[in-house]
């Protein structure tokens, strides 16, 4: 019975262990994103959305990394729209090895104006790594 319980208790560590690496490496991942908004990098920005990404906003829905970006490249087609982005992360809850939801708050600062609201993702760990599949920003 000591052998079963200390094999529960490893198991149940590991997968705490595997909890917080994955939130970890998501949380970077946003830094990493703001970093390359801010440097104007939009492609380095796109790089945590998966090919399949659906993004949910005020103009309704698009799917497809491809159309995504086109969408941030209409609406931010130079670095002085661009602004500085910073993520308010709120929660990052995991649902396995594979899956996270994570919410929170954006704010971009730009000469002309500041603007902001929230954020939910929908993260995959595909055979890449952790990315986006469902960007709903409001």
């Amino acid at each position: 019975m000591k052998i079963g319980s200390a094999f529960i208790i490893l198991a149940f560590a590991m997968v705490g262990c595997q909890g917080r690496s994955s939130e970890e490496k998501i949380r970077t991942l946003m830094d990493d994103q703001a970093a390359a908004w801010d440097a104007g990098d939009l492609h380095g920005f796109m790089m945590a959305y998966s090919d399949t990404v659906c993004f949910i906003g005020s103009k309704g829905r698009t799917c497809g990394r491809e159309a995504v970006t086109a969408n941030y490249m209409e609406a931010y087609p130079d670095r002085s729209s661009m602004g500085d982005l910073t993520f308010d992360i709120h929660e990052v809850l995991l649902g396995g090895a594979a899956h996270a939801w994570v919410t929170g708050n954006w704010r971009l600062e730009r000469i002309s104006d500041t603007l902001g609201g929230g954020f939910s993702l929908f993260w995959v760990n595909e055979h890449k790594g952790w990315r986006i599949v469902r960007d709903h920003t409001y």
